[in-house]
This record gives C-alpha cells, structure tokens and sequence, in this order.
C-alpha cells in the first residue's frame, strides 16, 4: 500500500554567484554577471550548499584574514563579511577609517598592481592591501582624438578608478594621471556612486578637440613606492589568485562561499 500522496521532485536549482567578469576587445563590461556553480569542481559551501537554507552565522567556519594599509601600517584581522562592501566595512573598522576613504584593494602586494586587483574571489591564505584616498588633483584635457587611452573599472563599493593607460595615448600624455587615480568629478559633475561603463560613456560622449577637467583622487603612497607611473597591467588570461588552499568567493546577496579550486579572476571594466 502507498505510504502517502506521491510527490514529484524539484529540481536543483543552479545557484547564482555575483563575479566581476573582464570584458576585452573595448566593449564596456554590463551589471556584475552570474556564475553558475552547478557542475564541476569539488566545493564546500559555508552555506550547506544544494539548496539547504544558510546554518546559523555561529555554525559557520570562521574564516580570518590579515590585511594592511597599503601605504604602511599594523596588521588587521577581519572576518565575517560576503561582498565587497562588508569586506571594505572591516577593513574601515580595523583602522577606524570610512568605508570610503578605501579606493580598491590588491592581493599579496602593497603596490598599485592591477593584476592583483581584488575581484570577486579572496585565497584563503591571501593577505589584502587596501589603498586609501591620498593627494586630490586636477587636470584639463583636450580630447584631441575620439579615443582617449583608458581603461576604467570600479571597486563594486561606488569608486571608479583608472586601471590602464594605454601608451602614446590622449591621457598618456597627461603626466598627472596615473594608474590607481579615483575618478572623482567629470566637468564639475560628482559622479561617486556610479559604475564604470557609465563614467566611460560620460567621457566618450565629451567633443572631439573639447578640453575638459578632470578631478582625481590618487591612492595615498608610502615613501618607497613613489616611482615613475605605471601604465598599468595587461590583461592576462591566466591570471589566477589563490594559492590551491581554498578560496573565498563573495556574493552580492548571501553569504559567501569556500570554494576547493581559484578560479581565473577577471574585473569589468571600460576602453575608451
């Protein structure tokens, strides 16, 4: 005799995970794309994974992580957070600064290495360097060609910063800007708080041979690191973070993820 009414079974849903995905070839990257983890790879989710509701925050491993100012000072513990921007709340909470005054933040390096550059994956044995807002700038150029030689990308947490120069370029030649730089105001217009590819088309639909300010931020610099500006890192494919010790992968909503193998990290960003 049947037991009960049959039932049939759902089935599993595909978890969706916030990643930021390079774009290459100049075309502006869209909203964070989703990343499917159904499939491949062993993992072990912080959440209980297939499905299951998150386990009590006190049930989850706890998972530590040293970070530093990258311009010089002690070293900070932090844990507990599942995106960017609780991340960059605890680093604030470990040096009692703003949440804003931190820039982006790089991987193993104190330096302004955009190969390094945070995305949406921490190794569990990573330490991270945050750069903070240093020296404030302003600068005219003239768009004397339709392009201007940058590539702009964003924090995720509403700084859009300058990660590539491209060399004999319109901004090349404007010896001020630099690498790292927060984009802070557009002709005047404060644009904090808004994506990359929205800064991009605002300096993309600026004149041929129009001369407009910039207002910029550079991250703030220890003595050793002044050095002549970086052109900023080419993008590299196989570039991976993690160390093949477990890896973090943050969320936009929910909690995050512990994951067996780095996957390749990529950014958006913008070519102008």
């Amino acid at each position: 005799m049947p037991l009960g009414p049959f039932r049939k079974k759902n089935k599993s849903t595909k978890e969706h995970l916030v990643d930021n995905e390079e774009v290459g070839g100049g075309h502006h990257a869209n909203a964070a794309g989703s990343l499917l983890t159904g499939g491949g790879g062993h993992k072990s989710a912080v959440n209980g994974g297939g499905g299951l509701p998150p386990p009590p925050a006190n049930l989850r491993p706890k998972l530590v992580f040293h970070t530093q100012l990258a311009h010089g000072s002690p070293t900070g513990r932090i844990e507990g957070f599942s995106n960017v921007k609780e991340l960059y709340a605890k680093i604030a909470d470990a040096f009692n600064i703003s949440p804003p005054e931190i820039l982006f933040c790089t991987l193993n390096t104190h330096k302004i290495d955009m190969d390094k550059l945070l995305g949406g994956q921490i190794g569990l044995e990573d330490f991270i360097f945050a750069h903070v807002r240093g020296i404030k700038k302003e600068v005219e150029v003239l768009k004397s060609e339709d392009a201007l030689g940058l590539t702009i990308t964003d924090n995720g947490a509403g700084c859009a910063f300058i990660k590539r120069i491209k060399e004999g370029s319109v901004v090349d030649k404007v010896k001020v800007i630099c690498v790292g730089d927060h984009i802070e105001r557009i002709n005047g217009r404060n644009i904090v708080g808004t994506r990359h590819y929205e800064v991009a088309r605002m300096l993309k639909e600026l004149h041929r041979n129009e001369t407009f300010t910039l207002k910029l931020v550079e991250p703030m610099k220890a003595f050793e690191m002044l050095e002549p500006r970086s052109k900023g890192a080419k993008p590299n494919s196989d570039n991976k973070i993690g160390n093949g010790k477990g890896t973090l992968r943050l969320r936009s909503k929910g909690p995050a993820t512990v994951e067996d193998e780095a996957s390749a990290v990529t950014h958006q960003y913008t070519v102008l």
